[in-house]
């Protein structure tokens, strides 16, 4: 019988529209999938091979107030939607792909925006500028048993009141279906597993004491303040 050195960690959740809990698995990410930010983080919004990069589990925050991260002078908010799986499997084909969801939420991918700069210029990984501690602010999950499959939504993001981001979700370079088929190749998925699906344009910096408030059409919205 296993003996444990410590007691395993409780699991990170998130709350399910009425009440229910979602344990999360892990957290993966597309860079760049909408083509304006692409645009205005200097690259090609060409429909090359999607990149993804992951963050830890208990990552996930949806607590209402936020830590500004240490070791960073700034601190970027990403508004995006995000994918909550409730089933998974390798080499899903497109068509099959929206089977595996169980939910939507609204999220914030939190970064390191200076460190992840140097890290690009040294050709380094981007762990410590986007996976630290309380990096992905999630709201309610919305199943889509209620709320369909959003393709077509306006996502939007303001700070303080101002608005700073505002896109639509059919702006992705790749769709839902076509992120989780991708992922497939290169992982197996499962239930729990998160998916960041990219953020508009308009990033910009936070500061201590600013209010973030996120809102996608059709599946909700999330709010926070920096401490």
């Amino acid at each position: 019988m296993a003996s444990f050195v410590f007691p395993p960690a409780a699991p990170t959740v998130l709350t399910v529209a009425g009440g229910a809990l979602y344990p999360v698995r892990r957290v993966l990410c597309v860079a760049q999938n909408y083509a304006d930010h692409a645009r205005e983080m200097g690259s090609d919004p060409s429909r090359e091979p999607p990149c993804f990069f992951t963050k830890p589990a208990d990552a996930v925050t949806s607590e209402p107030t936020v830590p500004y991260a240490p070791l960073t002078k700034r601190l970027d908010y990403e508004g995006e939607l995000v994918v909550a799986l409730g089933s998974g499997g390798a080499n899903i084909p497109v068509e099959k792909a929206l089977e595996l969801v169980f939910g939507y939420a609204v999220g914030c991918d939190l970064t390191r925006r200076d460190l992840q700069a140097e890290a690009k210029k040294g050709g380094r990984p981007w762990d410590m500028a986007k996976g630290f501690d309380a990096s992905a602010a999630i709201g309610v999950i919305a199943p889509a048993a209620d709320i369909g499959h959003p393709a077509k939504g306006a996502i939007t993001l303001s700070v303080n009141g101002v608005q700073k981001q505002n896109g639509t979700l059919d702006q992705m370079i790749w769709s839902v279906p076509e992120i989780i088929a991708t992922l497939s190749t290169y992982v197996t998925l499962a239930a729990g597993d998160l998916i960041f699906t990219g953020t508009p344009a308009g990033i910009g910096p936070l500061f201590v004491g600013d209010r973030v408030e996120m809102r996608i059409e059709g599946v909700g919205a999330h709010a926070f303040s920096v401490v």
